[in-house]
């Protein structure tokens, strides 16, 4: 590879109301050159977006030339008066031309920083952008370089990463965001415009977990749910080896995030009440430090997950899978044929089957035991996640209130089901380490008897909770009828 010339290159990112649009407005410098870009990231696919680039004289924006661009209805005189610098990103770049037969590939490197005048925070990262070929053949690229360097799959642009500094939130848990999808969208392009923000969620999460944010694993984990929930809500279009071997690495994923967050609950809501009330009861401080101690192990073994090249090689498989897919070119005339369905009756279909089974499950709530609980809880997430995925799907003012009145049934019914398996888990975690455990003491012991009984005292009034919530549900029409 022969190496281009280097060059500093200035961004200003302005003022949010474009932000709040999904809009950028940036003016870049390379030597004696201003280059004006405007970009649309709403609802974009992960690496592409709408984008409109203009030569300047300065570095004073050029508002007259976003005629045409997803920046012209905003532009007003009150926006031409308050539109002002936020931050600038310093960089020095280098580009490496990468060929290979059909194929051609601009390898670029960034280092410098982001600075907002009172916050700056480095940065380093390497962008592959395709000039010649197709995809497939940048995302080889992109696996060359994970497994020669410890490198991240990035899907901030600098200008979030420029509007966290500002707020104060580098390194914030990563909540999910509203998913805009309007009626007619094919079914296929649903799914990636789905999969691309659970994706999203996951890699955002990175950061906070790692820094030892508990809300951080919470929120990676929540990326993974809504993620696996799009996969079985649209079965019916991915089913071929390259989405099971997705499928297996979510799972193990999964399992290391997951003891950190059950032993967080059960800490928070359990043992730290126990302590602040009952700090004397022989085996409580005991009991306490020993949890503690296992809470840390569990926080490490999710690090370690995030930290290790089986991550890195997962998230960038999932964002090839999501964009380079077999599932996205599908030979199965009948699969071909589901994919191209407007996604209001795919959805439709999909949400009348799991709604029924919730319904029949529903009725044995008081009959089922443990681990057929722990289903339907499963069933019911999934129809919550389908019904905040397909919110734009079916528009009008009665469907949205029906939605609403859904959401908040669906939403008591999944805390019920919740409260009911949390009782199940901390039991088994406390009879573990407290009673079984051959080590502890009897005061330990005693101290994780009484825990327990407590959690089973919770039972008879958590069902009677999620038996109500059911038939509260049960009562609520359906909105995308």
């Amino acid at each position: 590879m022969s190496r281009a010339p280097q060059g500093r290159v200035s961004e200003r990112s302005l003022w949010y109301k474009l932000r709040k649009h999904g809009l950028l407005l940036r003016v870049r410098r390379s030597g004696d050159r201003y280059i004006q870009t405007i970009k649309a990231s709403n609802n974009s696919p992960l690496f592409e977006r709408d984008e409109w680039e203009s030569e300047i004289a300065s570095d004073t924006p050029d508002l007259d030339l976003a005629s045409g661009t997803a920046l012209e209805p905003l532009i007003s005189d009150k926006l031409r008066r308050q539109l002002k610098p936020m931050f600038e990103t310093r960089v020095q770049r280098t580009v490496y031309p990468v060929t290979n037969g059909a194929h051609a590939i601009a390898l670029t490197v960034d280092r410098g920083k982001i600075d907002t005048g009172t916050r700056s925070a480095p940065l380093c990262e390497i962008e592959l952008e395709l000039e010649r070929g197709n995809e497939t053949e940048l995302f080889e690229v992109a696996r060359e370089i994970t497994r020669a360097l410890p490198a991240q799959l990035a899907l901030k642009s600098k200008s979030e990463r420029g509007y966290e500094l500002i707020d104060g939130e580098q390194g914030a848990p990563v909540k999910a965001v509203p998913i805009d999808l309007a009626p007619g969208t094919g079914t296929r392009d649903a799914f990636k415009i789905i999969g691309r923000a659970c994706l999203k969620q996951v890699v955002g999460n990175e950061r906070a977990l790692l820094e030892g944010h508990p809300e951080g694993v919470h929120q990676m984990r929540v990326g993974l749910r809504r993620l696996r929930a799009a996969m079985s809500l649209f079965g019916d279009i991915l089913g071929d080896p390259q989405t099971a071997a997705i499928k297996t690495e979510l799972k193990w994923l999964a399992g290391e995030l997951g003891p950190a967050r059950e032993l967080d609950v059960l800490m928070r809501r359990v043992l730290a009440p126990a302590k602040k009330r009952h700090a004397r009861w022989d085996g409580v401080p005991s009991l306490s430090r020993a949890f503690a101690e296992r809470h840390d192990a569990a926080i490490a073994r999710a690090q370690n997950a995030v930290t290790s090249a089986r991550f890195r090689a997962l998230t960038l498989e999932i964002a090839a899978w999501l964009e380079t897919g077999a599932w996205a070119k599908p030979q199965d005339d009948l699969v071909k044929e589901r994919g191209n369905l407007p996604i209001e009756v795919s959805a439709a279909d999909e949400l009348n089957r799991r709604h029924k089974n919730i319904r029949k499950r529903g009725k044995m709530l008081a009959r089922l035991g443990a681990k057929r609980r722990h289903r339907l809880r499963i069933q019911t997430k999934k129809v919550r996640y389908a019904a905040e995925f397909f919110a734009g799907v079916f528009p009008g003012k009665q469907p949205a209130k029906r939605r609403q009145k859904f959401l908040g049934a669906l939403e008591r019914l999944q805390d019920g089901l919740g409260e009911l398996n949390d009782i199940v888990v901390h039991e088994e975690l406390i009879a573990a380490l407290g009673i079984r455990n051959a080590h502890s003491s009897r005061k330990r012991a005693f101290a994780a008897g009484v825990l327990t009984g407590r959690e089973d005292a919770r039972l008879d009034a958590a069902m009677s909770a999620a038996t109500a919530a059911y038939a509260d549900f049960a009562k609520v029409k359906r909105f995308w009828r």
